[in-house]
């Protein structure tokens, strides 16, 4: 249970700060390699979307019928299922345009002006990016932690997903920072920081979810994970993937993401 415990958070970890990696290519590079977003985006959906829909979902059922009884295990299943939905909806919808993670950046847009803008509106408006993006991640760091406790197997390819999805979201927290101070080493900062939510998502449901934890409660954590993963997947990574698609490189990524997953899936049964 204990190295469960350590490795769930340590992929949770993992996965938080991939928002660096973001902040780091946005300032070693200067063009958006937009063939690898469209992939790697599009990748992370299929698996989030394959391993939600056929493992997480199926197991939340059978843990939810087996302690209640068919008809109530089965409403619970799809309560959780869309109620986790509804949750993370319900964070985009309070985060402010500007400020959401879905609003795309690129490279480009740093080293689109060599002079970065001092205005303290700027900056506070930089900082909310920064700060929402770390509410929105907070709800997918519960997710893989829950998802890597239960079962390793499991939260190893859920974490991956969610570190490059996050890689973007690095992007969009760094440019519009850098342009209201001018400094890198602070947009890198609060671009990393954001990513921290994740790990606190985790910190969280342990202390507050694990002791209860029975499998009523499991069923309903786990039937929510699949709903917010497939949330994410739907609203933020296959648009985000179009946006950066050239060709059908996004639809060949969702498809490779779903594939890995399944034969992953049969191996280690």
């Amino acid at each position: 249970m204990v190295d469960n415990l350590l490795l769930a958070f340590g992929l949770t970890l993992m996965a938080g700060l991939a928002t660096g990696i973001g902040s780091i290519l946005a300032f070693f590079t200067k063009t958006t390699n937009t063939k690898f977003l469209s992939l790697a985006l599009g990748f992370s959906a299929g698996v989030m979307i394959y391993v939600s829909m056929i493992e997480i979902f199926v197991k939340a059922k059978v843990a939810l019928v087996g302690a209640l009884d068919e008809t109530l295990g089965n409403w619970a299943t799809i309560g959780g299922f869309f109620g986790g939905m509804l949750l993370i909806a319900l964070i985009d919808k309070f985060i402010p345009k500007q400020g959401n993670p879905h609003e795309l950046k690129k490279v480009e847009d740093m080293n689109a002006s060599s002079k970065a803008v001092q205005d303290s509106t700027l900056l506070k408006m930089g900082t909310f990016t920064a700060l929402a993006i770390a509410i929105h991640n907070f709800p997918e760091g519960i997710a893989t932690f829950t998802s890597a406790l239960q079962d390793p197997a499991l939260g190893i390819p859920i974490a991956i997903a969610i570190a490059i999805h996050n890689i973007p979201e690095g992007i969009a927290v760094s440019v519009p920072i850098y342009f209201a101070t001018g400094d890198k080493k602070k947009a890198f900062k609060l671009s990393f920081l954001s990513g921290l939510a994740e790990p606190i998502g985790a910190i969280v449901a342990y202390f507050l979810l694990m002791p209860f934890l029975n499998d009523i409660i499991f069923g309903i954590i786990f039937s929510g994970v699949a709903g917010i993963m497939v949330f994410i997947s739907l609203d933020e990574l296959l648009p985000a993937a179009k946006k950066y698609d050239e060709a059908h490189i996004s639809i060949y990524g969702l498809i490779a993401g779903m594939v890995v997953m399944a034969v992953s899936l049969l191996l280690v049964i």
